[in-house]
């Protein structure tokens, strides 16, 4: 009788998996200098009156709101809000948009009628690849935005064009989320060091 193969994870998998995705977030150890200037910049913008807008597809959308609800809630102490706002939160403006304009214009229009110099605009992309982004990028800059690309693959459509880029070279989807993940917590972290809770 021929045995079935496991529809379960087994151990050995599970240990191979945490491996590949501890290798891949202590990659980012390369990119130090540019995740501190990313940081920095968004800092800076938030010191000067400007706001983060965050913005991604699918599991990328989840980690833009995730980032955006962490600066206007709160990290780890409870230091004063930050403004950001999340282009994938608002489904009626999504969905009007998408519906007028088409989906390729869905941050894009957001951009025109929310965003203004000083601000800085945080793209989430695995592929890089995702036209809404691109179009989203190209808004931010006609209104004198900084962007910040956080990218996976090879970068993309969007590689070299953002003001500060991120590029977790792999091709899994989920681990190159999960490194995006920790690059947007350091970013959190340097935000609640200049705005430490009271």
């Amino acid at each position: 009788m021929k045995t079935r193969p496991s529809t379960t994870l087994d151990p050995e998998s599970v240990r191979q998996i945490v491996a590949e995705s501890a290798l891949l977030i202590a990659s980012l150890a390369a990119q130090a200098d540019m995740i501190s200037a990313s940081a920095e910049g968004c800092v800076n913008a938030l010191k000067a009156g400007g706001k983060i807008l965050t913005a991604g597809n699918g599991g990328s959308a989840a980690e833009a709101l995730h980032m955006a609800e962490e600066f206007t809630g709160r990290f780890r102490g409870n230091r004063p809000s930050l403004p950001a706002l999340s282009l994938v939160s608002d489904c009626t403006a999504l969905t009007c948009i998408a519906n007028d304009f088409g989906y390729d214009f869905v941050f894009s229009r957001q951009i025109e009628g929310l965003g203004k110099a000083g601000d800085v605009l945080v793209l989430f992309s695995t592929s890089g690849n995702a036209l809404n982004l691109e179009k989203a990028l190209q808004a931010a800059h006609a209104k004198g935005m900084k962007v910040l690309c956080l990218l996976g693959k090879t970068g993309g459509c969007l590689k070299g064009r953002g003001d500060w880029e991120i590029l977790v070279r792999a091709q899994q989807t989920e681990r190159i989320q999960e490194a995006h993940q920790v690059v947007l917590h350091l970013i959190l972290e340097a935000a609640e060091r200049a705005f430490p809770p009271a």
